[in-house]
């Protein structure tokens, strides 16, 4: 099998990323009974383990003309006189690649996801954060690998984005363990939740919907484990301390608005990059959908304190700042029912198809 570097069209790229860290690895010799809330989510991380071979169906293709089946109006593009000029053969080739950039940063994000919660595991200094934290080191591995395999479907693949590297660059180097929090179960998982939900209610194509509902479903309860753990430790800061949380959260979330850019796909394919980003941020879309994007970080961000003036006002002027009243837990319960929704089709898919064997096979011994 090739490997998944092999197809990415943009040459050059390291086989490997290190980033060099330093922090202390915390033991945590009280072994008591942790806190209820954290302790109910690890058994939920424990519960709600799966088979990312067994609960998707990899019977189901993806088309060649739009892969995951998704609106045009969703491909970044559609509004522009670059689109307008293509043909069809060029369209269906563009549609590919947009579909495999996005996959493939849900999937460099779910390897930064798992490197990040080991991180964690070793660094938070309570027993029952560890614990949780352990589970969500096989959910990130388990979300490498479906979204590695959808990638493979669609045979060309893209590497991290800057903005994206940067902000991890930053996740793994900073020694203070809710840094790490902060950046990755609040503002980069936070971001793919939305970016996630996205393709699951667009797409008419059953395996992405799949892939990304499952996925959603553990993710939800990372960003909540974020929420639970930021929420107790916050209110012990100094306000030099929190300054510098808001002033990093700040800067994170512009460079994850900026992430979904793809200024490299649209060069990989030759098309006037700046053209066509000039054109997507005029767009009423365009600006509707990464103000979306934001939609499950807001919320968080008011719930673990971090609530300035200074952040009331960065996202008033990203325009997001109406989502801090959503109900977080409201979301993961409509994010398992979504999971759920899915099994159900599938049980009675594989139903059927032993039913209608079961039929084929009576039907063959009443005739002979």
């Amino acid at each position: 099998m090739t490997s998944l570097r092999e197809l990415y069209p943009i040459p050059d790229i390291d086989p490997v990323w290190t980033v060099p860290q330093g922090f202390e690895a915390s033991f945590d010799w009280d072994y008591d009974d942790g806190r209820k809330q954290m302790m109910h989510l690890y058994q939920k991380g424990k519960d709600m383990q799966w088979d990312a071979l067994n609960r998707i169906d990899w019977s189901i293709d993806l088309g060649d003309d739009n892969p995951m089946e998704i609106p045009d109006e969703l491909g970044g593009i559609q509004t522009t006189p670059v689109w307008a000029k293509m043909n069809d053969r060029e369209r269906a080739h563009y549609r590919r690649h947009m579909q495999a950039w996005t996959v493939s940063q849900f999937m460099q994000g779910e390897q930064a996801a798992l490197i990040c919660a080991a991180k964690i595991v070793q660094q938070v200094p309570d027993l029952d954060a560890k614990f949780y934290a352990s589970t969500q080191v096989m959910d990130e591995a388990r979300h490498v690998e479906a979204y590695k395999k959808l990638i493979e479907c669609f045979g060309v693949a893209y590497p991290m984005t800057h903005p994206l590297q940067t902000l991890v660059d930053q996740a793994l180097r900073d020694s203070r363990w809710d840094m790490t929090y902060l950046a990755m179960q609040v503002v980069i998982e936070g971001l793919a939740l939305a970016a996630f939900n996205n393709i699951r209610e667009t797409a008419g194509n059953s395996l992405a919907q799949q892939v990304n509902a499952y996925v959603m479903q553990d993710e939800s309860r990372h960003v909540a484990f974020g929420r639970l753990t930021l929420k107790d430790y916050y209110p012990q800061l100094t306000q030099k301390e929190r300054d510098e949380r808001e002033e990093f959260l700040v800067e994170a979330c512009y460079h994850m608005r900026d992430r979904f850019e793809a200024r490299e796909l649209y060069e990989t394919l030759d098309l006037p990059a700046d053209e066509i980003i000039a054109a997507q941020n005029e767009s009423g879309f365009q600006k509707m959908f990464r103000t979306m994007l934001f939609s499950r970080i807001v919320p968080i961000v008011r719930d673990i304190g971090l609530w300035s003036d200074k952040i009331q006002k960065a996202y008033a002027d990203m325009g997001v700042l109406g989502f801090a009243d959503i109900d977080y837990e409201t979301l993961m319960q409509g994010d398992n029912a979504r999971a759920e929704e899915l099994d159900e089709i599938n049980k009675q898919k594989r139903q059927a198809y032993v039913e209608e064997v079961a039929a084929h096979g009576a039907n063959g011994v009443a005739a002979e």
